[in-house]
């Protein structure tokens, strides 16, 4: 399980990396290179740590038991799940569909398998993984409504807004790495 962690650890890490990166490109009123010099090397810093993050936290486990939901379920839920938000988005709030979509549901399948593996492997118990149910259910709907808002909000409150689901799922990585120690 020590690689779950060090996963989570990786990419609490690239939510980091990846808000100062937001802070030096998007600022309104700045004109930077996103891309470009220590901006190019922050999101290549961002992008290796969100790799091996995903990589360290989806490494194969012994000793698991049947996990309490399917992974194939989590899959389709995801797969599904990103395809209504895409369609809702944009059908019903006329958002224009953009790699952030992807990025918050993809990270939602992410930590809700990570939760299974670790429920499966008795890391974390039964009231643990309901409460982390929550917390990352939480986020994605926080992610997701600022992700709708983002065009529709004053400039500068949606720069900052931006910056929320990196700070929720962050924090929620932190818990589950919290409830990894603590064995609820």
């Amino acid at each position: 399980m020590n690689n779950i962690k060090t996963g989570q650890l990786l990419l609490i890490l690239c939510c980091v990396v990846y808000l100062i990166w937001w802070f030096r490109g998007f600022r309104p009123n700045t004109n930077v290179s996103r891309v470009g010099g220590v901006n190019g090397i922050l999101l290549l810093i961002t992008a290796a740590l969100g790799i091996a993050g995903i990589l360290f936290s989806l490494m194969p486990v012994a000793a698991l038991t049947e996990p309490p939901i399917a992974p194939a379920v989590i899959a389709a839920a995801g797969i599904t799940g990103y395809f209504t938000m895409l369609l809702v988005t944009k059908a019903v709030f006329h958002r224009v569909v953009t790699s952030e979509l992807f990025l918050i549901t993809g990270w939602t399948v992410l930590e809700m398998t990570v939760l299974n593996r670790l429920r499966a492997g008795g890391i974390i118990g039964p009231a643990g993984f309901a409460a982390m149910c929550v917390v990352i259910a939480a986020a994605f709907v926080i992610s997701i409504v600022l992700y709708v808002a983002y065009y529709r909000m004053e400039e500068m409150k949606a720069f900052y807004a931006a910056m929320v689901p990196l700070v929720t799922e962050a924090l929620t990585m932190a818990m589950m790495v919290a409830a990894m120690g603590s064995g609820r």
